[in-house]
């Protein structure tokens, strides 16, 4: 469905298509029923209020979207979890417990917990909702004083946890906590990591997290897991020279601006590599109306995949097509 929408315009309200399988969403939202069922009825026996209990059931709802949505987003690691919620009640109770204006009370807790956070390294979203819970909680919560940050902030961090590591050890690809997905590497292999052989090292993928100087929500490892299945992928659909035929289209599959397609308009064969060439065209993107010729292997170097023009837009040809 969210492929029709112009590329504009899902680029600006943020809609990501990578798709992930039915069963899990299913486990998400199994997940997150579980969590927050269990939390709820936790945070009710220790405040013995109802209202007051879903305030602070409002922040672990959110973040049971992170640990069962998202369970090896850097925001959903235990660290953050744990830190993220505990400074934030720690900060919620001293603004509520100093500050007499509730609004100003309400807004310093919010921005200092994010900054302490950040400090901390334990950016965890939902804090913030936990540090103005603290604030606005009513009586009930104002009367635990101190007492909020153990029961039942901890205690609820401690059963999302529990759930988390239980709802997701019984699937292999989503085990939570993160690392539980990364064997013990030998202190070779991790060294050998820094020295790359024609290709990105761990370091390479350091620095650029460190360029970025935001927030990424996404770990150092899976963020190496993901360009290194890239990689093979990217090694399997490479088109061969014998694939690169007479009156075809192929796109060199970029984004943006680097995007292009270009038709096969003429060509030499010969069973030399070297002078086997081909004429081509720029039909779409960077380059458009612009010619060239080159070796059918350094065409097929450039291409990443066969496309067809359907209507107004261009969709790559099945293989079976080919």
């Amino acid at each position: 469905m969210w492929q029709r929408f112009p590329a504009g315009l899902r680029s600006w309200f943020g809609i990501e298509l990578h798709p992930v399988t039915h069963t899990e969403r299913l486990v998400s939202a199994l997940g997150g029923f579980l969590g927050i069922f269990f939390i709820l009825l936790a945070s009710h026996a220790v405040l013995g209020d109802l209202e007051a209990s879903l305030l602070i059931v409002g922040s672990m709802g959110a973040s049971a979207v992170l640990l069962f949505a998202v369970p090896h987003g850097a925001l959903s690691q235990p660290w953050a979890v744990i830190g993220g919620h505990s400074v934030s009640a720690v900060i919620g109770v001293a603004c509520a417990a100093g500050i007499t204006h509730p609004i100003l009370a309400a807004a310093l807790a919010v921005g200092l917990a994010i900054g302490a956070m950040h400090y901390l390294r334990c950016i965890h979203p939902p804090g913030g909702a936990t540090a103005l819970t603290a604030v606005i909680g009513g009586p009930a919560v104002h009367a635990l004083g101190f007492n909020f940050l153990l029961a039942p902030v901890l205690l609820n961090v401690a059963i999302i946890l529990v759930t988390a590591v239980s709802v997701n050890a019984f699937f292999a690809w989503r085990r939570y906590p993160a690392a539980l997905m990364h064997r013990r590497k030998p202190e070779v292999e991790t060294e050998n990591k820094h020295r790359p052989e024609g290709g990105l090292s761990h370091s390479d993928l350091e620095f650029a997290l460190r360029e970025i100087d935001s927030v990424v929500d996404i770990t150092e490892d899976d963020l190496s897991r993901i360009y290194d299945l890239a990689a093979q992928h990217s090694r399997r659909e490479r088109l061969e020279h014998w694939q690169i035929r007479l009156h075809r289209c192929y796109s060199n599959g970029r984004y943006g601006e680097d995007w292009a397609i270009r038709e096969v308009v003429d060509e030499a064969p010969s069973g030399d590599p070297e002078k086997d060439q081909v004429i081509y065209k720029v039909v779409a993107g960077k380059g458009r109306r612009k010619s060239g010729v080159c070796t059918r292997a350094e065409f097929a170097a450039w291409a990443r995949y066969e496309v067809f023009q359907d209507e107004s837009s261009w969709q790559r040809r099945p293989p079976a097509a080919r």
